[in-house]
């Protein structure tokens, strides 16, 4: 009993007859089952170790298994499981994320008599009942039938001690108290408030119609505006604003939490990612917009005809919508500002369908989705600098995987308004359709950019990981999780080195089963991934490596860009 308690107890079935003293939830030593008609209910290694066992001591066994195929397993025990099967053609459907599912011919779900020594399958029914002489197994479509038999091994895993941990004081990792519920709650009223006065909603009015901080900053410095052409007065004019000093903070974090996560991971790969992210985010996203093309506007050192085409004249701030520049990095869908005008703007438009259908197509090809995501977005350089040591809290699992459907529908709207926006422009200024665009737009900003990708998007990112909106609700990821289908990239996986300790898939913020594919030696290919290298530096054996493959699955290339503290010492 302490021995439960402090190693977890076996999970339950939770059916009659469980309780029978012919149900063992491990196996000892397989003479004392030597030529006994068993059960095995598991898909895992340890309930195809028990089944191979058992049939290789002259039993009659069964394996039946509640899904339609094996994903965990390692391969060489599905070998081995080939080799004892019933039926000498017959071959275990075991899920191949790479490609196309493998077939089963194992038969049907009951089929005649079993010879000794044998394992056949049952594969997707769940046990209903358990009785002295056999098992009541069903089927999804309700047919039950019983299976004759003197044991039953139930290998379905141990719950966590999580009480004896709690008694001990240890904490557990992504547990909810009242304490972190009072946290996250906090942080989800400070991220509104944040959006709010960063976006011109209520907080934002309130602070321009009170001269806070910082719009009181022109006031204050006034003098320095006498030359408003100057670098002083340009930058006075740009910090009087709250994006001004939301981009800053977004910068600083980038570049602070980026030099921790290159001296955290160590690697080339992480080194030349990082500071690529963080000079982007300086350089592009703060300082193009906010000193640098306002400065040269001033000064007329820019051609007039480009300033008309790319920053049209406003009456505030520095004369021009130079915050239009960050459609330069942050294409459309993503950025929708530069494309859902009053009236097209031709230069961002062609702009936009180079970048969203030529060159990122492109690079996705060469390099994967993560060319994007991983190297370029600014979203996605928070997530991998200051989101860097949370991303073991993004939730796993089938459940999780349904809501990636949020960005499928949040494309889909894009593209509706994009149609709306087009077909407007051809009606005269003003006109009903038009109106109905504006509605939408202004829903599109507070309900998708400030609600979804900020408050949701940053406010969850210490709980539940940092890549929440990238990986369920960007718009610009679901569709290049259309270009990825076609993609040349891969992480290779050396299944001769994977121990499956499921680190890589533990340390994956994009929800992604990494050791389904590493213990089996498939090339991962999940269109999710988005190239952080955190599965390769991880690996504890060097099981993985970046790489392209050709149409039928070799293997063209590595990066020689080495991710791998591992494969970097075997290199020598």
């Amino acid at each position: 009993m302490k021995f439960a308690r402090r190693s977890g107890n076996f999970r339950k079935l939770g059916v009659p007859g469980e309780d029978l003293a012919k149900v063992y939830n491990r196996l000892h030593d397989p003479a004392d089952f030597c030529g006994q008609r068993a059960l095995i209910v598991g898909g895992g290694d340890s309930a195809l170790e028990t089944a191979i066992a058992l049939a290789q001591c002259g039993g009659e066994v069964t394996l039946s298994y509640r899904k339609e195929s094996f994903s965990r397993p390692k391969a060489e025990n599905v070998e081995m499981l080939e080799q004892l099967m019933a039926n000498p053609g017959a071959r275990v459907a075991v899920e191949n994320p790479s490609s196309e599912r493998v077939t089963t011919a194992a038969g049907d779900f009951m089929e005649q008599r079993l010879q000794p020594g044998t394992i056949r399958l049952a594969m997707k029914p769940r046990v209903r009942r358990i009785t002295e002489h056999g098992v009541e197994l069903e089927r999804d479509d309700g047919v039950t039938e019983t299976i004759e038999n003197e044991v039953v091994f139930s290998m379905i895993g141990r719950e966590p001690p999580l009480d004896f941990f709690r008694r001990s004081g240890v904490h557990i990792h992504g547990e909810w108290n009242g304490r972190r519920v009072a946290a996250f709650a906090a942080f989800l009223i400070f991220c509104t408030a944040l959006y709010n006065w960063k976006s011109g909603g209520y907080l934002s009015n309130l602070f321009y119609a009170q001269h806070w901080w910082p719009v009181s900053i022109a006031d204050t410095l006034a003098a320095t505006l006498a030359n408003p052409r100057s670098l002083v007065a340009v930058v006075v004019t740009s910090a009087s604003t709250p994006s001004f000093w939301y981009t800053v903070a977004y910068s600083l974090l980038i570049t602070i939490f980026g030099v921790r996560r290159i001296r955290r991971r160590r690697t080339p790969y992480i080194t030349l990612q990082t500071s690529v992210l963080m000079a982007i985010q300086v350089l592009p996203l703060f300082i193009l917009p906010e000193i640098l093309l306002p400065w040269l506007g001033k000064n007329a050192w820019l051609p007039q005809g480009f300033l008309d085409a790319l920053f049209p004249v406003v009456d505030y701030g520095n004369g021009r919508e130079y915050w239009r520049a960050y459609g330069l990095i942050l294409a459309w869908p993503l950025n929708v500002y530069n494309v859902f005008t009053n009236q097209p703007l031709g230069a961002w438009l062609i702009i936009a369908f180079v970048q969203t259908f030529v060159l990122i197509p492109v690079i996705i090809y060469f390099w994967g989705k993560g060319a994007y995501c991983g190297w370029i977005c600014s979203c996605g350089a928070l997530a991998e600098t200051l989101g860097d040591t949370h991303r073991t809290k993004m939730p796993h699992g089938p459940v999780w995987n349904r809501a990636n459907v949020v960005g499928q529908v949040i494309l889909a709207v894009a593209f509706v308004l994009l149609v709306i926006r087009i077909v407007a422009w051809t009606q005269p200024s003003g006109s009903a359709l038009d109106r109905l665009f504006d509605r939408a737009l202004h829903d599109w900003k507070w309900i998708v950019d400030v609600f979804i990708a900020g408050i949701i998007g940053y406010g969850f990112y210490f709980w539940y990981s940092g890549r929440m909106w990238c990986r369920f609700a960007c718009p610009l990821a679901a569709l290049m999780h259309i270009y990825a289908r076609f993609s040349r990239f891969r992480i290779i996986a050396d299944k001769k080195k994977c121990i499956s300790c499921n680190v890589c898939t533990s340390v994956c913020h994009q929800g992604i089963d990494v050791m389904n594919f590493a213990n089996k030696g498939l090339h991962m290919n999940d269109p999710q991934c988005v190239r952080c290298s955190a599965c390769v530096q991880s690996c504890p054996t060097g099981v993985l490596t970046f790489g392209q493959v050709d149409r039928n699955g070799s293997v063209i290339r590595t990066d020689s860009l080495p991710a791998s503290p591992v494969q970097m010492r075997e290199g020598g």
